[in-house]
């Protein structure tokens, strides 16, 4: 009889954690919604100051949604 339980030869995938999977998902959710008013922020900004932000308005975006979404998982 033949024990196909502990078969090592096949290599396993990593699958990612459905709670890692649901981080990424809101992370996307939120950055989306975040972006246009980054870029009006960012255009309104750089319209009164007559220069560039330094920081642009994906990189606000981006730090938005990091902010919000650990605080949507910590609730």
């Amino acid at each position: 009889m033949t024990d196909f339980t502990n078969d090592t030869s096949m290599p396993r995938k990593r699958h990612m954690n459905t709670g890692q999977r649901e981080y990424y998902v809101y992370f996307a959710v939120i950055f989306i919604a975040t972006l246009p008013l980054a870029i009006l922020t960012w255009t309104l900004t750089a319209a009164r100051q007559m220069a560039l932000p330094a920081r642009g308005p994906i990189k606000a975006a981006w730090s938005q949604a990091q902010i919000i979404t650990p605080r949507i998982f910590s609730a």
